[in-house]
């Protein structure tokens, strides 16, 4: 059965994905939630196993990606974009006993910075303005928080 999809943009533009990589195109497809979506998300082992988002990312995007290799900002603006797909762009929650209510459409994608990039590796140098050291960094991807999480 072939389910509506749309083509959901990535806020590094693919730039810090090798050029074999499907992320590197900077886009993902992803298919509308269903039933099966909201089983997942309600989930009880998988919300203490602490996998429900990562396994609703797996079914829900189309394209032939590896979740793993996905940047953790990338992995959120698709997870905007999920819920958007799913339940609409309007999102209400209490805050200070007031009721607010934002239009996730509205929250513009922040784009990667580029100075410095190197297409295809993530991978940035800093210097340090008071001593020059000289510091190599990287931006996280979903393998890498799942490391960290780990230790």
């Amino acid at each position: 059965m072939k389910f509506p999809t749309e083509m959901v943009e990535l806020p590094s533009k693919g730039l810090v994905y090798p050029s074999d990589n499907p992320l590197s195109s900077g886009q993902v497809e992803m298919r509308y939630m269903t039933a099966r979506e909201e089983d997942i998300l309600t989930n009880q082992n998988y919300i203490k196993q602490g996998t429900a988002l990562d396994r609703l990312l797996k079914s829900l995007i189309v394209s032939d990606i590896e979740l793993e290799d996905m940047i953790l900002g990338d992995k959120n603006a698709v997870l905007v974009a999920a819920r958007i797909l799913g339940y609409g762009k309007d999102y209400t929650f209490r805050y200070n006993n007031e009721e607010v209510n934002v239009d996730l459409t509205e929250c513009p994608l922040q784009y990667i910075d580029e100075t410095g990039l190197t297409k295809g590796i993530n991978e940035f140098q800093y210097t340090t303005p008071t001593t020059g050291t000289k510091l190599t960094y990287k931006i996280l991807t979903n393998k890498d928080e799942k490391k960290y999480k780990q230790s």
